[in-house]
């Protein structure tokens, strides 16, 4: 229970760390354009995005597959700018295709998993015995998303139904912002991955 706890508090503190704040704007980007009052499209977009990252983590940190850090390290990034594209070009307050988003959701999830099974494998060292802090490290990562989801809904309902911004121009903004942040991202990894 004590290692529980541990990976438990490690995941959360990862998913939520502001050194690695690619993952926070990407869970910001996936559920920026919804409000509260979507929240069973917000649930099922975030359990793709989950069970995507579930599986590579797994696979990642059993050894059952490998990856390249570099490439893994700029496609995060592209994913991000992809889906922040996506919310700009939709030019509607809610996307009109929605299994486009779940769909793509779940594909970024396998990259991302890879993404967290880098610093969770620099964890576990030589560790034998890891499926059970795997799940303690899988939890808390969602735990962290949760928060993520949640703090990001808030604001959406406050700057749409309180200050009454459009949730157009909301949307515009927020994908914009991040969009030029992982553009940022991406052209600075892109050298690592000819180096």
């Amino acid at each position: 229970m004590q290692d529980f706890s541990l990976y438990f508090e490690l995941g959360w503190q990862h998913i939520l760390d502001w050194k690695g704040y690619d993952h926070i704007l990407f869970v910001m980007v996936l559920c920026g354009i919804y409000t509260l009052t979507d929240w069973k499209k917000v649930l099922v977009l975030v359990t793709a995005f989950t069970i995507g990252h579930s599986i590579t983590l797994a696979l990642s940190v059993l050894k059952i597959i490998t990856v390249n850090t570099d490439l893994i390290e700029f496609l995060i990034p592209v994913t991000i700018l992809i889906t922040a594209a996506t919310n700009i070009l939709s030019k509607r307050a809610k996307p009109k295709n929605v299994k486009l988003k779940y769909t793509l959701a779940l594909f970024f999830g396998l990259i991302h998993g890879m993404g967290f099974s880098n610093y969770l494998n620099s964890l576990l060292g030589t560790s034998k015995s890891i499926i059970a802090e795997l799940f303690a490290f899988n939890v808390g990562l969602e735990f962290g998303q949760i928060i993520i989801v949640l703090a990001t809904l808030l604001i959406s309902f406050i700057l749409v139904n309180i200050v009454k911004i459009k949730k157009w121009d909301w949307n515009f903004f927020l994908s914009s912002a991040i969009f030029g942040i992982s553009f940022i991202m991406a052209a600075e990894r892109l050298p690592g991955l000819f180096g």
